[in-house]
């Protein structure tokens, strides 16, 4: 996004945080930090007010681990209990860590931040050969490619049958939606093409490298860099969702596609391991060095502003002055203070990581089931002490939840409302079976069994299902596997003569995840009817 006249004090703002950034002083002041009043009951108050079953928390605090622990059960209906060491997918914070990788690297002298990617990687390819030739290491971090929201993910999300290599392969043919490096929009695709860029310029794959440089290192004996291994071992947090109403627990994501973007599995004592390391500059609660104060500045010094008006409908504090991201972390402002977090978010996990540097204050909160509300209550009510303010989290956030449930449901009853129920198809059923191709997803298969439609992607197991008339020439896939919550309307488009040109999706619901980009998709008959 570019800010007409802004430029100049842009550039002003990011020379002062990097300035102020130099002179912070390390951890290991003498105050004995304390958690809230009465945070265990806070805590399980939240849990309860948003149905939430379990939590880990972890919160740092001028050199001091103040907060190490679980709260809740790991899974419903079950008494087994949230410790310090129970394991939580932490989805997208991953992402800090493959940017503090990358910033190992540079260190080494192996890679730099400002160098084309083909330089390391040369079989890399976007749809524009100018963004190939242009994009740097840096601009794989900081969603400023050019690429719409979660565009691609479709390649990895829900599992597919695609490697690594091959997700990144088909990039070049994901078609930008904005110019490149003139608007924000999160992508996941390119933090994989980052992990494949650390395991070609070090030769160990991205999973070695973050365990025997990272993790290791820092102590994170309970951590590991696998999304397959989200719910393996006997003490870890069941992942959760609400469906069809019900929170109950869901299948967790497994494929190890994009563990570079999302694949840590962490818990509360090991997340004050990785908060103090943050914090302090590079210095491990040991007293070793992992990584020095110029990669702090380059970890949190923000690149890609980001839209005011895209914050949604949150709690009066939480709206910003600016916004922004930076090296595998969000920077924006809190009470007047510089804020860095990000969020993380796979089916039943939901993860937050937020730091305040000028305090020298972090908290991490992992979830097993899919709240925002809980896990903002939460590390905002750590935050909130250490600032010395009061603020009623769990009632701001059952107001915020209502008006969002309100607008949601507005918009499900205006698709409702709109539809022209009378309608038919312009063809009989069987003329809309067969092949479809798009140039980056690949293949989707319509068949007719010879009284309804069945809709399959062909590389994309779990979705399959009903196509249902809705309207003319639009039909509903109703996926069978119901966790995956992303119903899709699927549109024909008809020539002249009556064969079909083209197809397209969206998603019917608000409520859908965005990295179900079906309205990316432009599918073309295989074989013509």
């Amino acid at each position: 996004m570019t800010w007409p006249g802004t430029a100049c004090t842009l550039g002003r703002a990011v020379a002062f945080v990097t300035a102020a950034l130099a002179i912070v002083p390390p951890l290991g002041g003498q105050s004995a930090a304390t958690a809230p009043p009465d945070f265990d009951e806070f805590v399980e108050e939240v849990l309860s007010t948003f149905t939430v079953p379990g939590a880990a928390v972890a919160v740092v605090q001028d050199g001091h681990v103040v907060v190490a622990k679980g709260y809740g059960i790991r899974t419903v209906g079950s008494s087994d209990r949230v410790d310090a060491h129970t394991r939580f997918a932490i989805a997208s914070n991953t992402k800090a860590f493959t940017a503090t990788a990358l910033g190992l690297l540079v260190e080494d002298g192996v890679i730099e931040w400002d160098e084309p990617v083909i330089r390391y990687l040369p079989w890399f390819r976007m749809s524009d050969p100018y963004v190939t030739r242009e994009m740097t290491v840096r601009d794989l971090l900081v969603h400023r490619s050019g690429l719409g929201l979660g565009a691609g993910d479709l390649l990895w999300w829900p599992e597919t049958t695609y490697d690594r290599d091959e997700i990144v392969r088909r990039l070049a043919n994901v078609p930008l939606a904005t110019s490149f490096r003139s608007a924000y929009a999160y992508d996941n695709l390119l933090y994989v093409v980052a992990g494949q860029l650390i395991e070609a310029v070090s030769g160990d794959t991205w999973e070695t490298f973050v365990r025997e440089r990272i993790l290791q290192p820092l102590g994170m004996t309970c951590s590991d860099a696998f999304h397959s291994l989200a719910v393996s071992g006997t003490n870890v947090a069941t992942p959760h969702a609400r469906v069809d109403g019900v929170v109950r627990p869901v299948a967790p994501m497994l494929s190890d596609d994009t563990n570079a973007g999302g694949g840590i599995n962490s818990c509360a004592d090991d997340m004050t391991r990785w908060l103090s390391v943050q914090l302090d500059s590079g210095l491990t609660q040991q007293g070793t060095r992992l990584f020095g104060p110029a990669t702090t500045r380059e970890l949190w010094t923000l690149v890609t502003p980001m839209p005011i008006d895209a914050v949604g409908i949150v709690p009066e504090p939480l709206r910003p002055n600016f916004r922004g991201y930076a090296l595998g972390f969000r920077i924006t402002d809190y009470r007047g203070k510089k804020l860095v977090s990000h969020t993380g978010e796979l089916p039943g996990h939901w993860s937050k990581v937020v730091m305040l540097p000028e305090l020298r204050a972090g908290v991490a909160v992992l979830l097993n089931q899919e709240s925002d509300a809980a896990r903002d209550a939460v590390a905002f009510h750590v935050l909130d002490h250490f600032l010395g303010v009061h603020y009623d989290w769990i009632g701001a956030y059952e107001a915020a939840m209502e008006r969002r449930e309100s607008a949601i449901r507005a918009t499900e009853q205006h698709l409702a409302k709109t539809r022209d129920s009378t309608s038919m198809p312009s063809l009989p059923l069987e003329h809309y079976a067969g092949v479809y191709r798009d140039s980056w997803y690949g293949t989707v298969s319509i068949r007719f069994d010879g009284t309804a439609l069945r809709i399959r992607f062909d590389h994309t197991p779990s979705l399959i299902g009903a196509l249902d008339h809705w309207e003319h020439d639009t039909f509903v896939a109703r996926w069978d596997d119901r966790e995956l919550r992303a119903d899709a309307l699927v549109t024909f488009a008809l020539r002249p003569d009556g064969r079909i040109d083209r197809v397209s999706m969206r998603a019917v619901s608000p409520r859908t995840d965005f990295s179900f980009d079906f309205h990316d998709l432009d599918l073309r008959p295989v074989n013509s009817r």
